[in-house]
């Protein structure tokens, strides 16, 4: 896997001035375009498309403090149909425009050629299991909160506070299939996951049945699951256990996401400070390598 995204590289590498066509580095990494998406924003901390535009605006950059062709020369080759449009995408990577950065002789910022490597730490061992399962529903509440990657996330605190206690009685008495009693469900998340981007997180349970009318329901479709077991300190390692699936498991695993929400199931000690989790991610067998 590791080789095959080290290819993929190479070929935006050597595209950077011609279209990038998500579908061409899929067939080099074999694998769906929505996991290549969610893998290397999970391994690169940042989206495959923001990944391009950054160094198109690299390479761009250099031949403008170069001065040896026009800045519309520049523009059309790395795909910009306009000066304008240039500039402003210029402007987004470097804080200042071709034009100025050319006559000023401007210090502009780099993104450096990325590639994969694996580092073998051999800390722990990751306990999961592969789960088919019919459709089912998740039935409770919902809300639209920001992504928090460490540490609290005080808008999802504060949305099940709102619940009341009365009220999750009521919605945990639903729960008739697996994972049983409350989970939350996220789905709708940015493609690069960047810290305070948002997504739909439903509170409550996994039922076959119908959802009351005051309740919001989210419907699941059959499917492959990968389902991992969690216990540690509270939220840290839930948050890590998400890190860990995408930058260790699926790279050594002939298995890749698909579209689905990710849930999860926590269930605290006496004091919070320790958890319980499992995390239910949606999956599907890998493409093999021909």
């Amino acid at each position: 896997m590791l080789d095959r995204l080290n290819a993929a590289m190479e070929h935006i590498e050597r595209h950077l001035d011609g279209e990038i066509d998500l579908a061409d580095l899929t067939k080099i990494v074999v694998t769906s375009e929505y996991h290549l998406r969610r893998l290397f924003a999970s391994l690169a901390g940042m989206p495959l498309s923001e990944y391009v535009r950054r160094r198109r605006m690299t390479v761009a950059g250099a031949e403008v403090l170069a001065g040896r062709e026009t800045l519309l020369d520049i523009a059309v080759r790395y795909g910009y149909s306009s000066g304008e449009a240039f500039a402003r995408a210029f402007r987004a990577v470097h804080g200042v425009g071709p034009g100025e950065a050319r006559r000023a002789g401007a210090a502009l910022h780099s993104q450096p050629r990325m590639s994969f490597r694996l580092v073998v730490e051999g800390s722990s061992s990751m306990r999961y299991q592969i789960v088919h399962r019919d459709e089912f529903r998740v039935v409770g509440r919902k809300a639209r909160v920001p992504l928090v990657h460490e540490g609290m996330n005080p808008a999802i605190a504060a949305f099940i506070r709102g619940i009341g206690r009365e009220e999750l009685q009521r919605i945990e008495a639903l729960s008739d299939a697996e994972p049983g009693g409350i989970i939350s469900a996220s789905v709708n998340i940015a493609e690069g996951r960047a810290e305070g981007t948002e997504l739909d997180y439903h509170h409550g349970v996994a039922t076959t049945g119908a959802a009351p009318a005051d309740l919001d329901s989210l419907d699941v479709d059959k499917g492959t699951w990968a389902v991992f077991d969690s216990y540690g300190p509270f939220p840290q390692a839930l948050q890590h256990l998400w890190r860990d699936v995408f930058t260790e498991w699926f790279p050594s695993n002939p298995y890749q996401s698909r579209p689905g929400p990710e849930i999860l199931r926590v269930r605290l000690n006496g004091g919070a400070t320790e958890a319980e989790a499992q995390l239910w991610i949606p999956v599907e067998p890998a493409a093999q390598v021909r």
